[in-house]
């Protein structure tokens, strides 16, 4: 991590008419956000070990975002480049989770070393063998699940604000892509992210779409789905479907504990945690860095999660961060993949109110890494502006 925030000083010193980029607020705030982490480190080096795994789970996102920020402010003509390769990561990630649903074992991870001592290979719900949770090659059912809304939210954007008159082998990347993650979607299982997912993409269509579709028509789509949802949670309780997908509680299921109970009772003692402790735990005091410690904590709400880690001060850095960069990329709401980023970002956050959302770090350094390139024009070679549907080709 210190060698890439060295990269990133380079690369503005590189080119001092960039230098600027340096005084750019979101770029202030970064610094600052990572200089309180350090100087915590520092106060609780007493575990190296735990520090530094706390460490790069903090701050690794925010760093990357900061070198694509500075890396494209001054060669914009790699934008492209980032895009395609955002799509080639998402294709493969999708293809292998639909393969995962319908024609691999359930268990085809542990041959490539998933297992129970470090990343379970899959999931069920409370045990019943019906409902099996896949990873895909992510860390598990929640981090697929809002990766896939990632996915989704990017592919209706882009299907909103453009018309697919491209090769047939484009609407099929297409097609892949949007479908491949409503499957990839539906089998993690992950009840936070099925929220997000129908909220992004109502979000995306209502922002895209408004001008062009009628009051009359707004108001049936949304009685339909008002209908919808109130059939969907009128099923009895009992209901074998319900009681697994909806509560994640399998009735047959000998279990002491439930996921619930255990989100609930998170939630609890980090929120008394946050009243107690205004200057946080420590960096390596929670999450999976903690389990290197004598007193492993888990906290299941990203906002609480950075709270433990940094405190009051920490918090408000960190949120003063991801709001600045939602504000820019609302305001860039014209562009497909601006509208993608800054919708699948609320949906993000929204399931970060119950799960440690920036904990993995796929699901974080892409959304970050997208939402940098989001940002910046596109400039080719002849530094040249085009437009974003010339990023489409």
């Amino acid at each position: 991590m210190v060698i890439a925030c060295l990269m990133g000083v380079f690369l503005v010193f590189q080119n001092k008419q960039q230098a600027k980029i340096i005084k750019d607020p979101i770029m202030i705030v970064i610094g600052l956000y990572i200089m309180l982490n350090l100087v915590i480190a520092l106060a609780g080096i007493d575990n190296l070990t735990a520090v530094g795994a706390g460490l790069a789970i903090n701050l690794r996102y925010v760093v990357f975002f900061g070198l694509v920020y500075v890396l494209l402010s001054i060669y914009p003509q790699y934008k492209k480049f980032f895009i395609r390769l955002g799509i080639a990561g998402a294709l493969t990630l999708v293809v292998f989770a639909v393969l995962q649903v319908f024609v691999l074992p359930h268990d085809i991870l542990k041959y490539l070393g998933y297992n129970n001592q470090t990343i379970a290979p899959y999931l069920t719900i409370d045990r019943n063998y019906d409902f099996v949770r896949i990873n895909s090659t992510l860390r598990g059912p929640n981090s697929l699940g809002a990766y896939a809304v990632m996915v989704m939210a990017l592919m209706t954007s882009f299907l909103a604000k453009n018309k697919i008159n491209k090769k047939r082998q484009f609407k099929v990347l297409v097609a892949i892509l949007f479908f491949g993650s409503v499957i990839a979607l539906w089998a993690s299982y992950s009840r936070s992210a099925f929220i997000a997912a129908v909220i992004s993409i109502i979000v995306v269509l209502f922002i895209a779409l408004y001008k062009k579709v009628s009051l009359r028509l707004w108001l049936a789509a949304g009685a339909v789905l008002v209908i919808l949802c109130a059939g969907f949670f009128a099923l009895p309780s009992g209901n074998y479907f319900f009681s697994n997908v909806v509560l994640h509680n399998n009735p047959a299921s000998n279990s002491t504990s439930s996921s619930n109970g255990e989100h609930i009772s998170s939630l609890k003692d980090g929120f008394v945690q946050l009243l107690n402790q205004p200057f946080g735990a420590g960096i390596g005091s929670t999450g999976s860095a903690s389990l290197y410690t004598d007193r492993p904590e888990i906290i299941e709400n990203q906002y609480l999660f950075i709270a433990h880690e940094s405190g009051w001060l920490g918090l408000g850095l960190f949120l003063f961060i991801f709001v600045c960069i939602l504000k820019r990329l609302w305001k860039k709401r014209s562009d497909w993949l601006a509208l993608g980023v800054f919708v699948s970002g609320i949906g993000l956050a929204l399931i970060g109110l119950v799960l440690p959302v920036w904990v993995d770090d796929t699901v974080s350094i892409i959304w970050w890494g997208m939402a940098a390139v989001a940002l910046i024009k596109y400039v080719d070679k002849r530094r040249k502006i085009v437009t974003s549907k010339d990023l489409d080709n």
